[in-house]
């Protein structure tokens, strides 16, 4: 091929050179006497070839050249393994050895010295009179060494690395005896490293038959004292391929490793000499006497006799046989197709790798053929042991016998080198283009900088930066002690490098510095008037709350200012908290900041980062102060029920001098580490519970109470804002869809019972999203194209089509393959990018002709079926032992709740169940110890000193149990229950009740008392009977219209709810005199 005679011409020019190194460095040895020529020679070859695997012997390892007639080496105690001598001509092509410690140092400069020679002046070898023997054909019987991580190919050097003190022994011998073949054969697991095989079945039953050309010490640094050497590194020579036949001898005393390492296999030195110096494979050294009386023994002797000596060390020997490639024709049109590929994947891969381009020129120069297609067995062999691909594609192809077959596995494993090589450049390419293109970058603006500095265009960027932040500072109303820290900060930032750390770290303070906005605040108004139609187009209800806001104003007003003022909402979820402190900030003309402290664990989210962390930024007051740009905004701090404690500290403790009016006139963030006045900051805090709010920090707020809607409030608010909101949102502003009066009734009355208006909007959300769906399902896509919504060119902002790389989510991997769609190449081509524009979608209008109006009867329809069925368990009296209590649940709704006592055989026990609390749990004890105290006086026993319960137990249920229940309001009704269930009295189910009592019978205020009277009028309670000191909160909180058919009782002891709720029943007339009110 052009292109390997293309490498072989290149590789002997560079030979050239070297050799005439070698030459000379060879007369410097003859001088000195202390080194030998082909050392010499290896260190010079050295940077001109690379051959197929890269083997460099160190520098103690030196050739063994010997006269053959000697049995043991003079020098290094190494034997001489090419049988012959060489003349000092060297002009034979046989005479060159093959050993792989000699290797051809080029030409000289007339080109007429092979490789192998020594130098001109160094003493001729004498000749011996044994003739060369070639390497047997047939050796039945071999030493079994196993190679680790990659197999052998015949005609490819290799060095392994024997550290088994029984192998290394037998090595030596079978130098010494002149008979250096064994087997290689590859280990199975790729893991194990071993020099002797225990089990057939641990390697690959197809090797190689290698001739071993030179050894030397694997560890000794010097070369000297090999006997006291650790292990051998041997150079092996593959012949052929072999296979075992069986494991005669096992070895295994020792478990060592067996390391495969590379040598240098000499190439040509000059074209015309390239055919007479081609280094042959290593022929048989000449046999001595006694290995020829062995040959003439082994003829009737079963056992190889060449081999008996292996008897004697503890190592694996293995029967073996020959395997010969099967018959081809060179000619075939499929043999030559894959060797013109595998020559053209070599071309590609010499482009893109050096050292595979070295590797293939030393097989170019070594090629006996003149042509490589006269051997495609051994360019298969050359691909497979050039490559890097797996152990198991690497043995697959030793095993192959057929050319076309072992052809086509080395293809596999050379495409799969290439593809490697491949992605290595890209890899390459792509970094280096994108550090030339930094550094072009890099000087041009360099070179930029310096010609706008000179010209006058331009200061320097830290200079610009200066007095953009003294302009800043300039602007601002900063007190005397920022200004000061100012300076300082500034000339710091001038004397430092832009590219120090110190610089960067600098520059933000500043930066933050200048952005506080110091003594900049927006116009306030306090007038009245404003603030009252603020707060009516934003609420609905909540007199009391915008009575209290409009009396914090009052005073603002009056006084000019509302420092001092700490206000918070507290209230159940969905009352409008977060809504009425916005509409404080727009009634005030100030600007507004939120952040929830809900969770927060952190002290530094408060009170900022120190400046020597990295990343360190000021707390939260200061980024809303820099955010707004003014200093009297006003600040929602949601959550503040909430806030947690961690390792980091205690957020709540860091409030406190936020929080509080004396201090915040000069708040220190650790970051900013200057004071900053909060004063003139309006904080409004919002909270669901204030009993979990730390009480120092509840103590710096003022509290307004945030109370639940009645029904007809809800109502009004659903009218007024959530249905418009709500309509406008789903697309059908302009539609004719009617929410009806009466289903917003139904649906507070049956969906959303909850204090808030939260959840109804959920459900008013939900009405209009759901008619909007019947409207489109109803009218079809005709009615609603999509085209009349799309632009026909989407483009983005610059007019310009744009389009972006797909990213679809992934099929499901459970489709139906049958209800799949096939794609298409266009398909998948059109699916790969996607349009992108920044035109907004049209709305479509709904037609005229769409007449959709949601009544209570198909209400159902669109929210589903009602959450709440019936507002009390018992419409009928109940039987005794069953009141009705009153209680407020943790959504901020009221509930009618009953109490059901019943008693049975026991031992005088009281259980409670219904998820009751702790608090509930000790009302029920004190209101049974009430009843057993008073059991006289009420009628249960006959005589004042009579026992009552001692074998009898007690069952207490408030039923919905899996709705908690916590508080001491059920007292009056657990203390009703028990005297209906001792006295055998039913309870009118129409009167309901709430109050704690106390252990001698007095009843105590409660709260929830307007959710409760809520619940109870949507109930149709017509009794409520509420302690006497609750009258004033009922009668002034609690709307007339909620009042309306409901008779309240009020009462201070247990007596009076006694006498009320057992109105008319005949156990009344005794307690007239036992139980006087």
């Amino acid at each position: 091929m052009n292109f390997f005679g293309s490498l072989r011409v290149a590789a002997t020019r560079r030979g050239g050179t070297s050799a005439q190194r070698a030459l000379s460095n060879a007369s410097t040895a003859r001088v000195t006497g202390a080194q030998r020529p082909t050392e010499r020679v290896f260190a010079e070859r050295r940077a001109a070839y690379s051959t197929v695997v890269d083997y460099f012997p160190p520098k103690a390892a030196r050739p063994r050249w010997v006269d053959t007639d000697a049995e043991v080496a003079q020098e290094n105690n190494s034997v001489r393994l090419d049988g012959g001598t060489e003349d000092p001509a060297g002009s034979s092509p046989a005479s060159a050895p093959p050993s792989s410690s000699s290797s051809s140092g080029g030409s000289s400069s007339d080109g007429s010295d092979p490789p192998n020679t020594p130098p001109p002046d160094a003493p001729p070898t004498p000749q011996t009179s044994i003739s060369r023997q070639s390497v047997p054909e047939v050796y039945p019987q071999v030493l079994a060494l196993p190679i680790a991580r990659r197999p052998l190919f015949p005609g490819f050097y290799k060095a392994v690395v024997i550290r088994n003190p029984q192998v290394v022994a037998a090595v030596k011998e079978m130098m010494k005896r002149g008979q250096p073949y064994l087997g290689a054969f590859l280990l199975k697991d790729e893991q194990a490293d071993s020099d002797v095989i225990t089990d057939i079945n641990s390697v690959h039953s197809v090797g190689v038959f290698a001739q071993i050309t030179s050894v030397f010490a694997a560890n000794s640094p010097t070369g000297k004292d090999e006997d006291k050497e650790e292990g051998l590194t041997a150079v092996l020579y593959p012949h052929r391929r072999i296979k075992i036949t069986d494991l005669v001898k096992a070895g295994g005393s020792q478990v060592s490793t067996a390391n495969v390492e590379s040598v240098v296999e000499p190439p040509v030195s000059s074209p015309e000499s390239s055919e007479a110096t081609l280094p042959t494979p290593p022929s048989t050294p000449p046999p001595s006497e006694e290995s020829l009386a062995e040959e003439q023994v082994a003829k009737l002797h079963p056992t190889p006799l060449q081999t008996s000596f292996l008897q004697d060390h503890d190592v694996s020997i293995v029967n073996i046989d020959n395997l010969v490639t099967q018959p081809y024709n060179k000619d075939d049109q499929y043999i030559r197709a894959f060797m013109s590929e595998i020559v053209s994947v070599f071309k590609d891969i010499a482009q893109l790798n050096p050292l595979f381009r070295d590797q293939i020129t030393n097989f170019s120069i070594n090629q006996v053929a003149s042509n490589v297609f006269d051997e495609p067995d051994k360019l298969a062999d050359f691909a497979a042991a050039v490559s890097t691909g797996e152990v198991g594609e690497l043995q697959d192809v030793l095993e192959s016998l057929v050319v076309e077959d072992r052809l086509r596995k080395a293809l596999l494993v050379l495409k799969k080198e290439l593809i490697n090589a491949q992605l290595q450049s890209k890899l390459s390419r792509d970094v280096d283009s994108k550090i030339a293109k930094r550094q072009r970058e890099y000087y041009l603006m360099e070179q930029l900088k310096g010609i706008k500095k000179e010209l006058g265009m331009e200061s320097d960027g830290k200079d610009k930066l200066i007095e953009k932040l003294k302009e800043r500072a300039a602007s601002l109303n900063m007190p005397e002690q920022v200004k000061k820290v100012f300076d300082e900060e500034i000339n710091k930032l001038m004397h430092l490098e832009p590219a120090a750390s110190e610089a960067n770290v600098t520059r933000n303070y500043l930066d933050w510095l200048t952005q506080i906005p110091w003594g900049q605040h927006s116009p306030e108004n306090y007038s009245i008037a404003h603030a009252t139609q603020v707060l009516n187009e934003d609420h609905y209800g909540l007199k009391d709350v915008k009575d209290r806001i409009l009396e914090f104003l009052a005073v603002g007003k009056l006084r000019g200012t509302v420092e001092g003022k700490i206000i918070c909402l507290a209230g159940p979820p969905g009352v409008g908290k977060t809504s009425i402190g916005k509409s404080i900030a727009r009634a005030l003309n100030r600007q507004f900041f939120r952040f929830s402290v809900g969770g927060l664990t952190d002290v530094a989210e408060i009170k900022g980062h120190r400046r020597t962390y990295v990343g360190a930024l000021p707390g939260k007051i200061i980024q809303a102060l820099k955010r707004v740009g003014t200093e009297n905004p006003l600040v929602l701090i949601d959550e503040v029920d909430k806030v947690g404690r961690g390792i980091n500290g205690d957020p709540a403790s860091a409030l406190l001098e936020m929080l509080d009016p004396e201090q915040n006139t000069a708040f220190l963030d650790h970051y900013m580490d200057v004071p900053v006045d909060l004063s003139r900051v309006l904080f409004v805090c919002t909270a669901n519970n204030l009993d979990t709010i730390p009480a120092p920090l509840l103590d710096r707020m003022e509290v307004i109470e945030v109370s639940g809607y009645v029904s007809e409030e809800k109502s009004k608010i659903a009218q007024q804002f959530l249905g418009p909101q709500a309509k406008e949102a789903s697309g059908l502003k302009d539609a004719d869809v009617e929410l009806d009066l009466a289903a917003i009734d139904a649906l507070i009355k049956y969906y959303a019972r909850e204090s808030g208006v939260r959840n109804l909007k959920k459900h008013i959300d939900k009405i209009y999203r759901k008619a909007s769906l019947k409207i489109v399902q109803e009218l079809g896509e005709e009615a609603f194209p999509e085209a009349q919504a799309l632009s026909d060119h989407p483009t983005d902002a610059q007019g310009h089509a744009k389009t972006v790389e797909s990213q679809d989510a992934p099929a499901n991997e459970h489709a139906n393959p049958q209800t799949s769609i096939p794609e298409t190449g266009a398909t998948n081509a059109a699916s790969s990018e996607k349009t992108v524009t920044t035109e907004k979608r049209q709305p479509l209008k709904v037609p005229d002709s769409v007449h959709i109006k949601i009544t209570p009867d198909n209400l159902k329809d669109y929210v589903g079926p009602p959450i709440y069925h019936k507002d009390r368990m018992y419409v009928r009296p109940p039987p005794a032992g069953v009141s009705t209590g009153l209680g407020y649940l943790g959504n901020g709704s009221g509930a009618v709740m009953p109490i059901e006592a019943t008693t049975m055989p026991g031992k005088g026990g009281l259980q409670l169940t219904g998820k009751l609390g702790e608090v509930i749990r000790e009302s029920a004890q004190i209101a049974l110890s009430w009843t057993k105290a008073h059991a006289y006086q009420l009628g249960i026993t006959e005589n004042e000193n009579d026992m009552i319960l001692n074998d009898r137990d007690i069952h207490v249920h408030m039923p919905e149990g899996s709705i908690g229940k916590e508080g001491p309001s059920a007292g009056t009704a657990l203390l009703s229950a028990f005297v209906s269930l001792f006295t055998k009295t039913q309870i009118n189910p129409d009167i309901a009740m709430t109050g704690e009592i106390s252990l001698v019978g007095q009843v105590l205020p409660v709260g929830g008392l307007k959710e409760k009277i809520l619940a109870a009028h949507r109930a149709g309670i017509k009794t409520i009977l509420a302690p006497a000191a609750n009258r004033a909160d009922i009668e002034e909180n609690v709307p007339e219209s909620v009042k309306v058919g409901i008779r309240f009782v009020y009462v201070e002891d247990v007596r009076e709810v006694l006498q009320e709720v057992f109105r008319g029943a005949p156990i009344t007339e005794r307690w007239k005199d036992t139980l006087p009110s």
